[in-house]
């Protein structure tokens, strides 16, 4: 059997479908969880030292839920529910990544070449519809997971590569095969983007898993839908029945908690003015500017990183404006990435030091590759053919204006504000920056044009190497635009070594050749100067007092299987 354990090399990081479903359905997103240097670990004790039963957690989000296919939920809101109804083959450690056994009763045989993976399955788990899990089921959600269906509008899991087809060997083992080697398999199994679906479930299409059908999404994990207001609430009951945690932790059995309330409201103030007068037990999302009020009035704050492709700005170099390296690294060179740190957000958010977080799986550094010098972003415009400028003070060459727009990734964190500072930042050297307007749905759509959004705002994780893939891929995200099948395609723009080099890290079966190859990405990326990271984004949890044993997956979503309350808020 493979070792499935990190090398010390590969530590970290890595996320959900192909790219025009995701930005169709909002790009949230997030890896490894590490604690915040200011956070406090909540031992999940009582004075008396045990947990109590009962209550029901009323939890806050900034958005509302989209989509609750399994392969859809990197969306923050869709993977705060799916981790805690969804149960998988494998589970991962959030602090050490590794890989243990959930749902499978052991870690799975893998063929040398990773081509084959075999799991034998647990008895006696069943979904919240009564049906029990089986080897044929768990088949029948990774042939959907890995192959997709376009004719009900459910995507490939962009975290399964190389799928081929399933075997059921007997009743209870499982084997997958890969047309290629798919090294990333066994962990994409224990996220919960694989988090595993009743038969009744895997027969939806895309509208049966949006808003409007919650109740009929049946999964095996420890708490299950049980109610739904479209756009407002969602509400997650504890199973009396659920035995089936993962063998390994100590807690067994059922919830500590009765359920959860997930609560939307898209008002910043109401969110945190809840948790803070103790109308609600917690909310995620809380601003940099808010952390140390949440401290003063004694609630627990949470800043979990996720420790993946950082937070960061993505040149679409087949805009013609972008075209030329120059102007794409004068722009890099323009922009003061200590200065949006510094007076937008606090220490829970490190300045980055490479594409990836440094606990990320893959990561090297690169701190050196971007280096704010406005007079150097000056002599590389010159240089580019942007000497001229209108009575605006905008760069002008052959009547046209250096103006570029720039998407608001309203999961990230104060993402409006940080192109608001980059629009004067730009501004000095004479580039125009405009900042596109609209809400999640029209920010999504307008990310699909090369011409609407040329600089493209995001982050991604996920436990493993093939996050990079996962972002940068023409097939999966594609954050660049670089698919072959636009309609633009044969305009000569497209630059094929960026999926060469990720297809040759997807396909690498050795871990420290792995991590070559995720340099060797990461390497030709800052070369071309494709991408501009500002900081390592951590997901910011705010909790009253009486919120115990709360903790998050390896990627920032909240885990609430062992989260228990005591007294009133």
């Amino acid at each position: 059997m493979t070792d499935l354990r990190p090398t010390a090399s590969a530590r970290v990081a890595g996320h959900d479908l192909d790219r025009r479903s995701i930005l169709s359905l909002g790009l949230g997103f997030g890896t490894l969880i590490t604690l915040s240097a200011c956070t406090p670990r909540d031992t999940g004790t009582s004075a008396s030292g045990h947990p109590v039963r009962g209550g029901v957690l009323t939890y806050f989000e900034p958005q509302t839920w989209t989509l609750l296919y399994p392969p859809s939920v990197g969306f923050y809101p869709n993977g705060g529910i799916m981790n805690n109804i969804s149960a998988r083959l494998l589970w991962q450690d959030p602090e050490t990544l590794e890989l243990h056994p959930w749902l499978a009763t052991d870690l799975p045989e893998i063929s040398a070449d990773a081509t084959t993976y075999t799991f034998t399955i647990r008895d006696g788990v069943t979904y919240s519809d009564g049906t029990p899990l089986t080897p044929a089921n768990v088949a029948r959600n990774f042939d959907l997971f890995g192959r997709g269906d376009e004719a009900r509008t459910l995507p490939v899991s962009e975290q399964i590569s190389n799928y081929e087809r399933s075997e059921v060997l007997d009743d209870r083992r499982v084997r997958f095969h890969f047309s290629a080697p798919s090294p990333g398999f066994a962990q994409a199994t224990s996220t919960m983007n694989a988090g595993l679906l009743a038969d009744s479930t895997l027969a939806l299409d895309a509208e049966g898993f949006g808003p409007g059908g919650a109740t009929r999404i049946h999964t095996c994990g420890p708490f299950h839908i049980t109610d739904e207001t479209i756009g407002q609430k969602l509400s997650v009951r504890a199973r009396e029945d659920y035995d089936w945690a993962p063998p390994h932790l100590a807690h067994q059995g059922r919830a500590h908690l009765d359920g959860i309330d997930y609560l939307t409201n898209n008002e910043y103030s109401v969110r945190i003015g809840a948790v803070l007068s103790g109308q609600a037990d917690g909310v995620r999302d809380v601003q940099a500017p808010d952390e140390s009020r949440v401290s003063e009035h004694g609630l627990r704050l949470y800043a979990k990183a996720t420790n993946g492709i950082n937070n960061s700005i993505n040149f679409r170099f087949r805009h013609a404006l972008l075209a030329d390296v120059s102007v794409r690294r004068a722009l890099i060179a323009a922009i003061d990435r200590q200065e949006i740190v510094d007076k937008l957000f606090t220490p829970n958010y490190p300045l980055a030091t490479g594409l990836l977080a440094e606990g990320a799986m893959g990561y090297t550094d690169q701190s050196g590759s971007w280096v704010h010098d406005p007079d150097r972003a000056d002599r590389l415009l010159d240089q580019a053919g942007w000497t001229e400028r209108n009575t605006a003070g905008y760069r002008v060459k052959d009547g046209q204006t250096l103006a570029l727009a720039v998407n608001i990734a309203l999961p990230q964190p104060r993402s409006n504000e940080v192109q608001t500072l980059i629009q004067q930042q730009l501004r000095r050297v004479g580039v125009h920056l405009s900042i596109n307007p609209g809400d999640q749905s029209k920010q999504t759509l307008d990310a699909l044009e090369l011409d609407t959004v040329q600089i493209y705002h995001s982050m991604v994780a996920r436990a493993d190497f093939d996050n990079l893939r996962s972002n940068y891929s023409s097939v999966n995200r594609d954050v660049f635009l670089n698919g072959p099948d636009r309609s633009d395609a044969d305009d000569g723009s497209i630059d094929p070594r960026i999926d060469e080099l990720l297809d040759a890290l997807a396909a690498e079966p050795d871990p420290g050749k792995r991590q070559q190859a995720a340099e060797a990405v990461q390497d030709y990326l800052v070369e071309q100067a494709y991408v501009l990271p500002f900081f390592e984004e951590p997901q910011v949890f705010a909790f009253r007092r009486r919120v115990h044993g709360f903790a998050t997956e390896p990627v920032g979503r909240p885990d609430f299987y062992s989260t228990w309350l005591t007294g009133e808020r």
